[in-house]
């Protein structure tokens, strides 16, 4: 696999101890994704998120959708979702993320950033929904942005840029031992759509 003439090693674990990260480059071609990127901006029931803080509740600008194969309960920032119903476009992409990656999924959080001031601060997916060391896959569209990872005890950090139509996927103990963020920038004035493909666990329900 090529990415601008550099080759893209698949099998690369991106970090260097405690921890999974594989890029795929692109997953799609430049017309796929394009198709993709204007179909999920247009059929995806995007709300702005909300977390409480401080007991008070508050809207991002970005926006997000949550989508499952059963309505499944989804908690963080101390708000419920429940999951709509699989779109045709968001079962195909999970059945070509699933192909490649060789995982398994059966929920999909979706964000969309409307341009680079929108971002995401340091923070781990590991609410207990989630199956505990379950694999996620990130397969973002539009602008390309910086994606960073942190250790949660040393400080190191891990940077990529994400693509468009390209995947990422964590998985280990990732999410137990690192933090992750969006960068905001000045730089991005166009949006980039999100979707972290995730297994959700119903136990003790």
């Amino acid at each position: 696999m090529k990415l601008f003439n550099i080759e893209v090693d698949a099998t690369k674990n991106w970090l260097p101890k405690e921890g999974e990260v594989y890029y795929y480059g692109t997953l799609l071609n430049q017309t796929e994704a394009n198709q993709y990127l204007e179909s999920l901006l247009n059929t995806i029931e995007w709300r702005n998120d909300e977390a409480i803080i401080f007991g008070k509740k508050i809207l991002t600008k970005r926006k997000v959708a949550w989508y499952g194969e059963k309505p499944f309960e989804y908690t963080y920032s101390k708000t419920t979702k429940l999951a709509l119903p699989w779109t045709a476009e968001l079962l195909e992409l999970k059945t070509k993320v699933e192909q490649k990656t060789g995982e398994t999924f059966n929920s999909c959080l979706l964000n969309l950033y409307h341009n680079g001031s929108e971002g995401m601060a340091w923070h781990s997916d590991a609410e207990k929904d989630l199956k505990k060391n379950g694999a996620i896959a990130s397969l973002s569209f539009g602008a390309e942005r910086k994606f960073a990872f942190k250790h949660k005890i040393t400080k190191e950090k891990v940077e990529l840029m994400l693509e468009h139509g390209s995947l990422l996927v964590m998985k280990g103990t990732t999410q137990t031992n690192w933090l992750h963020r969006l960068p905001q920038t000045k730089l991005i004035h166009t949006p980039r759509v999100n979707l972290t493909f995730r297994t959700i666990e119903e136990i003790n329900r």
